[in-house]
């Protein structure tokens, strides 16, 4: 499994893990809480979330490259929709070595 990680600048970062959670326990696996959040997305990627004061970590995980880069765009535009009012939200993905 390749990564990558990212540390999404907000002061909302609870509420948009909260957020991104609820929508997608309807069709995924997952499990959170205020703090922190893990979702099994479509094609063996997985992601985890960490609502820290002044920031949203995000640490997304997934088979190959394609799905990896897939997956970024996918939780980009959702956060972004929950996050309207200070959207778009600057994500810069570190990828792992």
């Amino acid at each position: 499994m390749i990564s990558s990680a990212c540390l999404v600048p907000t002061a909302h970062a609870s509420r948009y893990l909260q957020q991104l959670c609820k929508h997608w326990s309807h069709r995924l696996t997952v499990s959170f809480t205020p703090e922190s959040g893990k979702v099994e997305l479509p094609e063996g990627a997985v992601l985890q979330l960490v609502a820290r004061l002044d920031n949203l970590d995000l640490d997304l995980g997934a088979p190959d490259a394609g799905t990896l880069e897939r997956m970024k765009g996918v939780v980009q535009r959702h956060l972004d929709r929950f996050a309207f009012r200070e959207a778009p939200l600057v994500f810069d993905w570190r990828d792992a070595d």
